[in-house]
């Protein structure tokens, strides 16, 4: 099967005209064609581009644009896939936590004396041996220690309870207080500030009929239309661009495209000219 440059060549000595003479007719560098009709796209530009000067230099050839440009397609999506990076190889690992299960299982089978496993650490007992209060037998029927009346203490820590219940029922108010006006500021705070949305701008050179679609997956030829109409010499536009596009025009070379606020592209600089249809990412 030939190659994309071996087609070209082909082609262009089949019309029986020169490099420079192909790069008069179709306004595209002569080192670009050269490299198109090796096999070689790297070019130091991006694919639009590629397939903008490939389906301008196919039309003039007289061969299939589109069968051209989808071979092209096809050979960087096969250089994309040649250029995943290695998975690591984790099997060693693996080898490691086998060899260490069998060398334990080899010396419980050959009865040899294993490890003692260390005794769990004692718990700290958390029982209290019963406080008896020793009275004098000599004399007297009075503790050896003061006294402290069980109803005072029990009187104490009623009014502690009491006290730590009162704090714990307002923080418990005040916390859900907080959240519930966190949670009314969160949305407000999200709304806000919406996702800025991309866009393309248009300028017309000179009067030209466009129409602008939605690419809306990889096998949509067609598009979802966003706008069809006729702008004149000097008028911008401006779309909304939630994805790729299809920019149909009478004359392309009457366009220039920027997308947000970045570069301002030239079509026609790029070899487009007349009724034509390009793709933008």
């Amino acid at each position: 099967m030939q190659t994309i440059g071996e087609r070209l060549e082909e082609a262009r000595k089949r019309k029986g005209i020169t490099i420079r003479e192909a790069a008069e007719a179709t306004k595209i560098r002569g080192d670009y064609l050269q490299k198109f009709e090796n096999s070689q796209f790297d070019i130091g530009l991006s694919d639009i581009y590629v397939r903008g000067f490939l389906r301008t230099y196919s039309h003039f050839l007289k061969l299939p644009a589109e069968r051209i440009v989808a071979d092209f397609n096809a050979l960087n999506s096969h250089a994309g896939e040649n250029a995943r990076p290695r998975q690591v190889n984790r099997e060693v690992y693996g080898r490691m936590d086998l060899s260490i299960a069998s060398s334990a299982a080899k010396a419980k089978e050959s009865g040899q004396p294993q490890p003692p496993e260390p005794a769990p650490a004692a718990e700290p007992s958390q029982k209290l041996g019963n406080t008896i209060r020793k009275f004098a037998r000599i004399g007297t029927s009075l503790p050896e220690g003061p006294f402290i009346d069980q109803r005072v203490i029990i009187k104490f820590a009623a009014i502690v309870v009491g006290v730590l219940v009162v704090f714990g029922v307002i923080w418990g108010i005040r916390s859900v207080g907080h959240s519930t006006k966190t949670e009314a500021k969160a949305p407000a705070a999200a709304a806000a500030a919406p996702q800025a949305a991309h866009t393309i701008t248009l300028f017309a050179l000179d009067t030209v009929r466009i129409k602008l679609s939605l690419k809306r997956s990889a096998n949509d030829d067609q598009g979802e239309q966003i706008f069809q109409g006729t702008m004149m010499r000097g008028e911008t536009r401006t779309f909304p661009k939630n994805g790729p596009l299809y920019l149909t025009a009478s004359e392309l070379q009457n366009l220039d495209f920027q997308i947000d606020n970045g570069k301002r592209w030239s079509i026609g600089a790029q070899g487009y000219k007349g009724y034509d249809r390009v793709e933008i990412p």
